[in-house]
């Protein structure tokens, strides 16, 4: 399945393919010449309200299993968006996904999240 998934900060791989940044918030203080991504979906990341409960910004974080919950709640009104990258992998295209420079276990990230996700829709 030609699905990955990397940081935004990792340097470009050869058959990373399309590099698509699935973060809510744009990687601050990073010029546009400077960029890594090819492209941006704010939408395929998690809202500003999941994002802030995540890092407990309006009061205790939230474990794994109910920012899973969430974000794939989420992710059910991003049903186009998924479909097409999922055309895309299918078609035989390489998608990279990208996520903050922090996100350090791939596990505990919406990144593998959404991978999941657009590997069901290819999966016949």
């Amino acid at each position: 399945m030609p699905v990955r998934m990397r940081r935004w900060n990792d340097r470009r791989l050869p058959g990373d393919g399309l590099r698509l940044l699935i973060c809510r918030y744009r990687p601050r203080g990073v010029r546009k010449e400077d960029e890594t991504w090819d492209a941006w979906e704010p939408d395929l990341g998690p809202s500003k309200d999941l994002h802030a409960d995540a890092y407990g910004k309006r009061g205790r974080e939230i474990g794994w299993d109910e920012y899973r919950a969430r974000y794939l709640a989420e992710m059910k009104r991003q049903g186009a968006k998924i479909a097409v990258l999922a055309e895309r992998v299918q078609k035989g295209e390489t998608i990279t996904l990208l996520c903050s420079s922090a996100c350090e276990d791939d596990e505990r990230c919406h990144r593998s999240l959404l991978r999941k996700l657009l590997e069901e829709a290819v999966a016949p």
